[in-house]
């Protein structure tokens, strides 16, 4: 789980994820120039990292290769608040672990929340 695949940066779209100097990030922006007499059609892609909130640029040609995650969203528990971290039980592999609290979503023991596994990393995306 979480690993990363190989895409081409004219298949990049706003929302969709990218590997930036190894930090994951969700793309904000992408624009392209037209190829020159000489040379290929460039992108630079904006994007937002998913753990840190750096922005991060991209400057490649359009036809070039980049690394794009493997996102993978999923359901769990909390067990346990810990403070600045919370403990998690995975709803489908009953696996326990521990994460960083979110300080936007107001988290209690027992409560369902949805979270994603991003090269290794998890993160909580919602609580229900």
């Amino acid at each position: 789980m979480g690993g990363k695949t190989i895409g081409m940066v004219k298949d990049l779209k706003k929302g969709r994820y990218v590997i930036i100097d190894g930090v994951p990030c969700r793309v904000v922006d992408i624009q392209t120039s037209k190829p020159g007499k000489h040379g290929a059609a460039k992108a630079r892609v904006t994007a937002i990292g998913l753990f840190d909130g750096s922005k991060k640029q991209l400057l490649k040609p359009v036809d070039a290769n980049c690394e794009i995650p493997i996102v993978d969203r999923r359901k769990g528990q909390v067990i346990a608040d810990l403070g600045a971290n919370i403990q998690v039980m995975d709803m489908e592999t009953y696996e326990t672990f521990e994460m960083k609290k979110p300080e936007d979503i107001p988290l209690e023991a027992g409560q369902e929340i949805g979270y994603m596994d991003v090269l290794g990393r998890k993160m909580v995306t919602r609580g229900k």
